[in-house]
């Protein structure tokens, strides 16, 4: 039996001995490394404006109608306009100058009139929507050449500063 009692204690030493062992060493490589990078946070998004901004479009000589690119600028203004904006919109209709005053104060407003029912079929409602025609009375270029007329043939789309409730209450 003494002879059990020795051989135990050499192979109890060697179990422990096995799991005493210091680990290995992390190699210098990983200590030098800095930690990865932290992705930024992202930035803040700005508030939205606080009025809407005025818009330009633009139409073909002695028309009304409006062309895809007009389509598109008019969903772009409607699609800020229903950002909680509550301001009313007037548009304004303008010619060049070529045509008698009559003639121009009409096509003007078919202008002002063709953009307001766009942008009311949109969704955008009518009584924040008032038209005028300047016709020719009011040109952006001056000039008398065909870069001054395309300047000149467009509507202006001016928020107001007043709300659509104020317009409704000066309209009745």
């Amino acid at each position: 039996m003494k002879l059990v009692r020795i051989l135990a204690v050499p192979l109890v030493s060697l179990v422990a001995c096995s799991h005493a062992q210091p680990p290995p060493p992390v190699p210098a490589e990983a200590i030098a490394q800095p930690p990865p990078p932290v992705a930024p946070a992202a930035a803040p998004m700005p508030p939205p404006p606080t009025k809407l901004a005025a818009a330009t479009i633009y139409f073909a000589f002695d028309s009304a109608e409006l062309v895809p690119a007009v389509r598109a600028a008019l969903q772009e203004f409607y699609d800020l306009a229903q950002q909680g904006y509550d301001q009313a919109i007037r548009i304004e209709g303008n010619c060049d100058e070529r045509g008698s005053r009559e003639y121009n104060l009409a096509l003007g407003q078919r202008r002002a009139d063709a953009a307001k029912k766009y942008l009311t079929d949109l969704g955008l409602a009518a009584d924040r929507i008032t038209t005028i025609s300047y016709g020719k009375e009011r040109p952006r270029a001056p000039g008398h050449d065909e870069e001054a007329w395309k300047e000149n043939r467009r509507d202006d789309l001016v928020p107001s500063s007043q709300t659509r409730n104020a317009v409704s209450q000066d309209s009745r």
